[in-house]
């Protein structure tokens, strides 16, 4: 059985619903690095590719790096000749101060080993390069109470909250301001600072339940129901959103934008 953690069997998904949208936190992280034509840029967590695609838009020599094999393959398809590695944020196969700004869209509530990953990438980075992150800043809201009520259902929750905290290791933490900025000051970083940011997405409402499958508590619950009960699930969760929200559903998300300077 495939490990649940992977993004790998839900690459085409991620492309499809979030990658469009996720490209203007991108943009904006890229504008607060101050990324332009001829910069050498790495995107670690690449996903789809979406932060390097922008930064190939903007002129810059990019290249995104991610360890899900099914994410680089449809990055591949989706941007061709962007260049892609196979590689986590630990022992990135570059030499030292190769790229004028390392970025990361979402990636940092992921790093297990957070102060080991952050050596590994201010390494990579040029003297005077910028390293520079998003981070979900979000609270509870009623589409994702909605969503966790339905899973809780189905899977225990003695189950279901360690396997996530496995998964996602980091994400309460990197949800605060203080712990983001003090992150990137422990890791050598000098004119760290973050900014708040609020975007607004609009999703058909197979579109945003087919989003939720792509995140942790989605992944685990599916491979905890199996087929044929997922199914069921699935048509039981349309069902509980159509009936409390609008179709389309507009989604408000708060977000960090994170800036340290390698000097």
């Amino acid at each position: 059985m495939d490990d649940w953690r992977s993004y790998d069997d839900v690459a085409v998904t991620y492309e499809r619903v979030h990658a469009p949208r996720f490209a203007e936190p991108a943009r904006d992280l890229l504008a607060l690095a101050g990324v332009h034509a001829g910069h050498r840029v790495l995107d670690v967590g690449t996903g789809t590719g979406v932060a390097a695609e922008v930064a190939r838009g903007l002129g810059a020599d990019a290249v995104g790096v991610d360890a899900s094999l099914g994410m680089l393959r449809v990055a591949h398809a989706a941007h061709p000749g962007l260049r892609l590695a196979a590689a986590g944020a630990i022992d990135l196969p570059f030499r030292d101060g190769s790229f004028d700004a390392v970025v990361g869209t979402f990636v940092l509530a992921h790093f297990a080993k957070v102060d080991t990953a952050l050596y590994d990438i201010v390494r990579v980075a040029a003297p005077g390069g910028a390293v520079a992150f998003t981070s979900w800043a979000d609270g509870r809201d009623a589409f994702s109470d909605t969503w966790l009520e339905l899973v809780s259902e189905v899977v225990p929750k003695e189950l279901l909250e360690p396997s996530i905290a496995k998964a996602i290791p980091n994400h309460e933490r990197f949800t605060k301001r203080q712990a983001v900025e003090v992150a990137l000051l422990d890791a050598g970083l000098r004119r760290v600072r973050t900014e708040p940011a609020q975007y607004e997405w609009s999703y058909t409402l197979d579109d945003y339940l087919d989003g939720l499958e792509v995140w942790a508590v989605g992944r685990f619950a599916k491979e905890m129901l199996g087929g044929a009960a997922w199914a069921g699930f699935r048509e039981r969760a349309r069902t509980v959103f159509a009936d409390r929200f609008p179709d389309p559903l507009h989604d408000r998300r708060d977000v960090l934008l994170a800036i340290g300077i390698k000097e």
